[in-house]
């Protein structure tokens, strides 16, 4: 049988967490701060690899010889990143955005092994929101769910009931791309007995 080793998680969020409890991931969280603005002409893919490295450089210095996760999610629509939002209109204007089209959410992943080395790669899923009334994305934005979320909305919340297609991992969309994460910890792990 194999055994998963334990992870330390630099995260607070309460998403990544269900999902490695989903997983049967044995973890701990470490939540960690960092200054999260994009860097002028930096795309998504390099923002969201960069954040999860700094995330866990910065769980590094707290914490040494563990296995430390980091993780970092946005959404794209048009090249344009949409981040979390600042307020309600601006989560209403994101969802205008999204509003029936497809669009990306990209998750960088960092991994730190006990030695240091860090292992760095990202996820990609397609997502297509249905066709939302005005209505309908006011009453969304007032349940507050989209105020701390990229792309302002959650596919495992009251979001789902906007979601009509998932090209990819789902885990990925909510926050921690299970398969990659899994991918990238067993290349530099033996399996344990």
């Amino acid at each position: 049988m194999f055994k998963l080793p334990k992870i330390i998680l630099a995260s607070a969020s309460p998403r990544r967490a269900e999902i490695l409890r989903t997983v049967g991931w044995p973890f701990e969280a470490l939540p960690v701060n960092i200054d999260e603005s994009r860097r002028d002409g930096e795309d998504a893919v390099d923002y969201v690899q960069r954040l999860a490295r700094e995330k866990a450089e910065a769980a590094e210095l707290k914490i040494r010889d563990q296995l430390i996760v980091a993780a970092d999610t946005t959404v794209v629509i048009d090249d344009h990143i949409l981040e979390k939002p600042v307020h309600e209109e601006d989560a209403k204007r994101m969802l205008r955005l999204l509003n029936n089209r497809w669009h990306e959410v990209l998750t960088g992943i960092a991994v730190v092994d006990g030695d240091s080395r860090a292992t760095i790669a990202h996820e990609q899923t397609e997502v297509k929101f249905a066709a939302m009334s005005d209505e309908q994305i006011d009453w969304y934005v007032a349940t507050g769910e989209p105020m701390d979320k990229a792309g302002a909305y959650a596919i495992q919340g009251l979001g789902a009931r906007f979601i009509e297609g998932v090209k990819g991992d789902f885990f990925n969309v909510v926050g921690l791309p299970v398969r990659l994460l899994f991918e990238l910890v067993t290349q530099s792990h033996e399996p344990l007995s």
